[in-house]
């Protein structure tokens, strides 16, 4: 390779990468967005705790049941044109989300709008594979959660100024055009690989050589596989928590427990998209400096997560408002930032030609883990009634006893997992 091919290689890998990391913003705020709204949501549709968690969690749902055609899709169109295509499906979700009449349209449109963002992680990561070397990938994967992090401060305390401007429904009608917009970029600009360039091959070790195993192969490989178990359910349990809380049901309980103002409620819970901005070096630093393993770090960060967990569990009503600061940071760092570590662990569990499908299967888990547990909440909220439409506190209590509960299952997991072989720390 010449030194100027190079240097174009270098310049416009980074220009994809801004691409796709600006569409792991929409994705993050896609996700989080709905407990700024929930409030709004639930009074403009006539929802009530069940049904609003059914409107929220059916972006699990389609995000989940996506996971397993993702790289099968990424292989057969090409990531750039499975991304595009499923951008401009999620622009429609959006548009129907934002003029939904009933709950029913609401559900369709949130689910359109989680079946079209899916389709981003697992193609930026075939991408990635093609632009950068083996040993920048753990480093790019961690400034793609970062990135994450970033949407997830926008579904906060910016949402909150621009539903207080303009009503939660056209603020997800101009994310939805910012959505087509950028699939309209991406194609344009992003490429799948450097020879689609007519540039050569960054990588010299043959990582991307594809090997001849069949989907249903790989797929039947890793499900019997004893190691993989623990990884899921740790993933199903853990991000049950952040998914519930974070995503869905810590705006009321902030708001409805505290009596604090949404504007307050997103500025506490835009805590959690501070820590997955910074949560990557410092598990990298905690990963390297101290613990000196990778399940280590996920036991850590599960130990942190029940201690998190109980606070909400057992003093519900008795945490001072900048306890709920620390709290949201927490869980912003041991429950989504430490994803990082364990899709290394994932990645180095199999063999390189069904990482992908590994991943894949294994990221159906946490989105499944929010589809189940955001509905359960609002049924435990619904069924404690309502005092001046407020939930109760013993409400709040029990669900967030439910939680309490998935923690200490992921911890439980999280001590059976096998330590991978590879310690070239991430």
């Amino acid at each position: 390779m010449t030194n100027k091919s190079m240097a174009k290689l270098l310049r416009y890998r980074w220009l994809i990468f801004t691409i796709l990391s600006s569409g792991y913003i929409l994705v993050y705020f896609h996700r989080i967005a709905p407990a700024v709204v929930a409030e709004d949501m639930m009074r403009d549709l006539n929802a009530g705790g069940t049904l609003t968690g059914f409107l929220s969690s059916a972006y699990f749902y389609s995000y989940a049941v996506m996971q397993l055609p993702a790289g099968l899709l990424s292989d057969s169109w090409g990531p750039r044109n499975t991304i595009t295509i499923f951008l401009a499906i999620s622009f429609a979700g959006s548009l129907i989300f934002g003029f939904s009449t009933s709950p029913f349209w609401a559900i369709l449109g949130r689910a359109l709008v989680g079946g079209g963002v899916s389709m981003l992680f697992i193609p930026t990561l075939k991408i990635l594979t093609e632009w950068f070397q083996k040993k920048e990938f753990a480093f790019m994967t961690g400034l793609l959660m970062a990135m994450g992090g970033i949407g997830s401060l926008s579904a906060a305390a910016p949402l909150v100024m621009l539903n207080n401007l303009i009503g939660w429904r056209f603020s997800f009608v101009l994310v939805g055009l910012l959505t087509f917009i950028l699939a309209i970029i991406v194609w344009f600009f992003v490429r799948d690989s450097p020879k689609d360039m007519g540039l050569p091959s960054i990588t010299s070790d043959g990582q991307t050589k594809s090997l001849s195993t069949g989907l249903l192969q790989g797929l039947y490989f890793v499900i019997s596989s004893i190691s993989f178990w623990p990884v899921a359910l740790w993933f199903f349990f853990n991000f049950a928590i952040s998914f519930s809380f974070i995503g869905l049901w810590g705006g009321p309980y902030l708001t409805q427990v505290y009596g604090l103002s949404k504007s307050q409620s997103g500025q506490i819970l835009s805590m959690f998209s501070l820590a997955m901005i910074v949560g990557s070096p410092m598990q990298s630093f905690i990963l390297d400096k101290i613990l000196k393993g990778r399940k280590p770090a996920i036991i850590f960060s599960s130990i942190i997560t029940l201690l998190i967990t109980s606070a909400l569990a057992f003093y519900t009503g008795k945490i001072p408002v900048w306890g709920l600061y620390l709290l949201c940071l927490g869980f912003g760092i041991f429950t989504s930032s430490i994803v990082v570590v364990a899709f290394t662990i994932v990645k180095e569990l199999f063999p390189i030609q069904i990482a992908g499908t590994a991943t894949g299967i294994v990221n159906i888990f946490p989105f499944a883990g929010g589809a189940i547990f955001q509905p359960i909440l609002g049924y435990i909220l619904e069924k404690g009634g309502l005092i001046n439409n407020k939930f109760t506190l013993p409400a709040y209590q029990q669900a967030f006893f439910v939680l309490f509960i998935c923690a200490a299952l992921a911890l439980f997991f999280s001590l059976l997992f096998k330590e991978p072989i590879d310690k070239s720390y991430i």
